[in-house]
C-alpha cells in the first residue's frame, strides 16, 4: 500500500483537509463554525479515506479520489467567493489554500491510480493472449 507514490498523494491530501477542522479560516473565524464548510469538509474527509484505504479496488478507488478532487476544488472556489467578497479588514489565514493543494495531490493520485489500471490490464491482456496460443499449440 504504501509503496506507490498515489498512497502518499491521497495521504497528504487527507492531512490537508482534516486539518481545516481545527485552523481557522481567518482571524477568530473556524472553518467549522458555519455548516455547510463543515458538511463540505466532512464528506471530503470520508471520501479521501476511501480512496486512501481501498488501493485493492483501483477503480472505485479512482472514482472516489476524483469526486473528492471535485469537490475539494468547489470547497476551494467557496472560499474564493468568500475572500473576494469580505470585509478588507478580514485577514485570511494560510490554511484558504490548503483544499487547493489537496486538488493538485488529488489529482495526482488519479494519475498514479490510472497508470497502474492501465498497467494491470496490459498485463492481463498479454496473459490472455499467451494463453490463447499455448491452446492453440
Amino acid at each position: 500500500m504504501w509503496q506507490r507514490v498515489q498512497t502518499l498523494y491521497l495521504a497528504i491530501s487527507t492531512v490537508l483537509i482534516a486539518l481545516l477542522f481545527f485552523l481557522e479560516k481567518a482571524d477568530g473565524i473556524k472553518y467549522t463554525v458555519y455548516l455547510p464548510y463543515l458538511i463540505l469538509i466532512i464528506i471530503i474527509s470520508i471520501l479521501n479515506l476511501l480512496a486512501l484505504t481501498t488501493w485493492t479496488h483501483r477503480v472505485f478507488q479512482m472514482r472516489t479520489a476524483v469526486l473528492a478532487a471535485l469537490l475539494t476544488l468547489a470547497l476551494q472556489i467557496w472560499l474564493a467567493v468568500d475572500y473576494f467578497t469580505a470585509d478588507s479588514s478580514v485577514v485570511f489565514h494560510v490554511s484558504a489554500i490548503f483544499p487547493l493543494v489537496a486538488v493538485i495531490f488529488d489529482a495526482l493520485a488519479v494519475r498514479g491510480i490510472m497508470a497502474d489500471e492501465l498497467v494491470v490490464r496490459s498485463s492481463a491482456r498479454l496473459r490472455s493472449s499467451r494463453a490463447k496460443k499455448k491452446n492453440t499449440k
